[in-house]
């Protein structure tokens, strides 16, 4: 089987795993740069131009989309999928993740237990009116566009609150405000979720003095068990999105799980550092049962 690896960067962790899992399993592999690729619409057929040549041959491809090229990105897997090829993740599931506000309302349709979130169009004098529909302050002001940590702040008070939110929205910047979860104290869990399981799941605390627990901004990872009520939020976020492969990312609070954000490319190196698991062969032995059944991929309706 000719597994691609659809990556801009050979050398990131995840890419290097992946590359050696295919080679593990006895497949063939190649990265291709989406990024770089010609899409070729016409009469006879979908198809793709890498590097001057006609990409042929490939049975699978396995997604890995940074949020910065979303748009291209998501249309070369598409036109890898209407070629016939399959791909772990589906286009259209990496576009509905992408758009926080979008997939955090699929979530709330589903049931799911998440932060309470408001949003609002740019409107003088409804700072205020924002800030009470999530309780009030301390709370959380989230940019649509922001990754890996960055664009999130944590207003203290209701006056720091109102000024961040004037200072975004006199920006023109999409934001997203929500209450903050103080019993989470700084941390949150990322469950990897791969073909309806859950196959590895870690605790992210945040580092001294920060209230984001993200790894890039030096928080640190440690393998975690999770409650079934932790276990049953990540499986229903990942299906609510149409996600097979998925990075979901939740609270610990008094109420339960809270669902932050469910990540449609996320990062291996983390989890497999702080559980020990090769999330790679997993991903592998996932796209071998697929291509081998010919699974159609299921519908979501929104």
């Amino acid at each position: 089987m000719k597994i691609a690896i659809l990556s801009r960067n050979s050398q990131l962790y995840s890419t290097k795993r992946l590359h050696e899992a295919i080679l593990a399993a006895g497949h063939e592999v190649v990265i291709i740069d989406h990024s770089l690729c010609d899409i070729i619409i016409e009469q006879e057929g979908p198809s793709i131009i890498y590097k001057g040549e006609k990409v042929l041959g490939v049975d699978a491809i396995i997604p890995r989309i940074g949020a910065s090229v979303t748009f291209y990105g998501t249309a070369v897997v598409r036109q890898f999928e209407l070629m016939g090829t399959f791909s772990a993740v589906e286009s259209q599931a990496i576009v509905r993740s992408r758009d926080k506000l979008r997939s955090l309302q699929i979530l709330s349709k589903a049931g799911l237990g998440m932060p309470k979130t408001a949003f609002t169009n740019f409107s003088k004098g409804g700072e205020k009116t924002l800030i009470e529909h999530v309780g009030g302050a301390p709370l959380i002001i989230k940019l649509l566009e922001g990754t890996q940590g960055l664009g999130v702040v944590l207003a203290e008070t209701k006056k720091a609150g109102q000024s961040v939110i004037e200072a975004f929205h006199g920006l023109k910047a999409r934001i997203i405000v929500q209450e903050f979860i103080k019993e989470a104290k700084g941390a949150d869990i990322r469950a990897f979720i791969v073909n309806g399981k859950v196959v590895g799941a870690m605790k992210r605390q945040g580092a001294e003095g920060e209230f984001r627990s993200n790894l890039h901004r030096g928080g640190k990872a440690t393998i975690i068990k999770l409650s079934r009520a932790e276990k049953a939020a990540a499986l229903g976020a990942a299906k609510a999105l149409g996600l097979d492969i998925a990075g979901v990312d939740m609270l610990q609070s008094s109420r339960g799980p809270l669902i932050l954000e469910v990540n449609s490319s996320p990062g291996l190196e983390g989890i497999e550092k702080a559980t020990g698991i090769n999330i790679a062969g997993e991903i592998i032995k996932f796209v071998e049962e697929s291509v081998s059944k010919k699974v159609p991929k299921r519908k979501i309706k929104e």
